[in-house]
């Protein structure tokens, strides 16, 4: 049965993104990655850094070894400003130097350059 997804109602004008990303196609690396994203996993100064820059819900979806990522900030936030302070914060490049051996991506590649951001084609409201 699917149920869906609640989401959280901050009482302000927020603003989603949404990126892609491919893993690997190896299920033991899959397997991995999603270990290292699961609850507890996920070093604490990354969280930190995460919420630090704005944002306020972070999502990622699999299918395969295709990533969807979803992320809520608020409005007035500027997202190239964001992405580009959590590059420097602590131990956010370990963590991308960590991962990166699961992603589709080069060497040496910032969690923003990883992502790439998809283009909304369609809504349903206005």
């Amino acid at each position: 049965m699917t149920k869906g997804y609640l989401q959280k109602n901050y009482g302000f004008p927020v603003k989603r993104y949404v990126q892609t990303m491919d893993l690997k196609n190896d299920p033991q690396l899959i397997a991995a990655y999603r270990e290292a994203h699961s609850n507890g996993k996920i070093w604490k100064e990354v969280m930190e850094g995460i919420h630090s820059v704005g944002i306020l819900e972070m999502e990622i979806y699999i299918l395969g070894n295709h990533l969807v990522m979803i992320c809520d900030l608020p409005a007035d936030v500027d997202w190239d400003e964001a992405m580009a302070r959590l590059a420097t914060l602590p131990r956010q490049s370990e963590w991308e130097a960590h991962v990166e051996h699961f992603q589709q991506c080069r060497e040496g590649d910032t969690s923003d350059q990883k992502w790439k951001m998809m283009e909304r084609m369609f809504h349903l409201y206005e």
